[in-house]
């Protein structure tokens, strides 16, 4: 599943400077997510820009449903994967 993927990242990242500061590198690419995917993928973390995509969208989608019709909009920034890892990579120390 992707988003124990990620999560395997984030600890990994946590761990390795080095690691981090090259998955933060991926934002200054004109593709930010290919580049981003690419380099998880030849690490060996199986990441793909479309399931990134997917998997941000199905839990919107959930959370949505899980209010039975009571909440009809979506939460802007809870359908991006790809945002919330980063922004949870630049705050960890």
């Amino acid at each position: 599943m992707l988003q124990q993927e990620l999560d395997r990242l984030l600890r990994d990242a946590k761990a390795d400077p080095a690691l981090k500061e090259a998955l933060l590198a991926t934002r200054g690419d004109r593709e930010p997510v290919e580049c981003f995917c690419a380099f998880c993928r030849s690490r060996g973390y199986q990441i793909t820009a479309g399931e990134l995509f997917a998997v941000g969208l199905t839990e919107n989608d959930a959370k949505l449903r899980s209010v039975n019709g009571g909440g009809v909009n979506a939460i802007d920034g809870w359908d991006d994967a790809y945002e919330q890892f980063f922004t949870q990579l630049i705050w960890t120390k």
